[in-house]
């Protein structure tokens, strides 16, 4: 593969750990992107009736390793004074946020509500966690009281992936750390939510993803001609 004509605005399927290393040393403007959690997750329920998916249920010190020469990659592709975005379940978080901060300055733990429950035991789970990294120094554009809980429904009857994050979600996060016409990667990109929020916002995407099915999926949703 060679950058940029086969990486910009592209849905790539493959390992994200192979495919990183053809993209160029600081060509990238922003990572935002939300892994496996290492959960073992199977879609239950009416609303979610998914399988499992690829590096979800590997030993923690597996997962960890694995991880990490994620990040690693990441930390190479990043431009210097840029961002990092990682959606992460809270049962994972400490692991996440000790990995993460080896390689990049941590400012952040940001709070989904989602404003209604869904699965868990004694007490039901309604938010998922996000951490906010920097590599160097970077300003948001946005205004300096912005909170760290951010309320925002799911798209239930959108669902296209078991794990599938609401567009304003990932629009909100590309609007405050990026430009137009910047580079943002998404190495886990799903079914494209990263890539459909980046076209609203006339940014260029790098999206990663090993299942050709969910690579199917966000290709179909790109051509849509309202975006969602």
């Amino acid at each position: 593969m060679k950058y940029p004509e086969d990486f910009i605005n592209k849905i790539i399927q493959g390992d994200c750990l192979e495919v990183m290393k053809d993209i160029p040393d600081k060509s990238v403007d922003l990572v935002l992107t939300d892994p496996p959690y290492n959960m073992n997750y199977s879609g239950r329920g009416l609303i979610n009736k998914f399988g499992n998916f690829e590096n979800d249920n590997l030993s923690e010190e597996e997962h960890s390793v694995w991880i990490k020469d994620i990040l690693l990659q990441i930390e190479r592709v990043l431009k210097a004074d840029s961002s990092l975005y990682v959606w992460i379940d809270f049962r994972n978080y400490a692991r996440f946020y000790n990995i993460i901060n080896e390689l990049f300055n941590i400012k952040n733990c940001i709070v989904w509500d989602k404003k209604s429950i869904g699965m868990g035991q004694c007490y039901r789970f309604q938010h998922e966690f996000c951490i906010y990294a920097q590599k160097g120094h970077v300003k948001l554009n946005t205004d300096k009281n912005f909170p760290d809980v951010w309320s925002l429904y799911r798209e239930k009857d959108k669902y296209k992936h078991p794990t599938q994050k609401p567009v304003s979600l990932m629009y909100r996060c590309i609007k405050h750390s990026s430009k137009d016409g910047d580079v943002i990667l998404d190495p886990f990109i799903g079914s494209g939510t990263t890539a459909v929020a980046c076209k609203q916002l006339k940014r260029n995407f790098i999206g990663i993803e090993i299942s050709p099915e969910y690579c199917k999926i966000a290709e179909q949703r790109l051509r849509q001609d309202l975006l969602i």
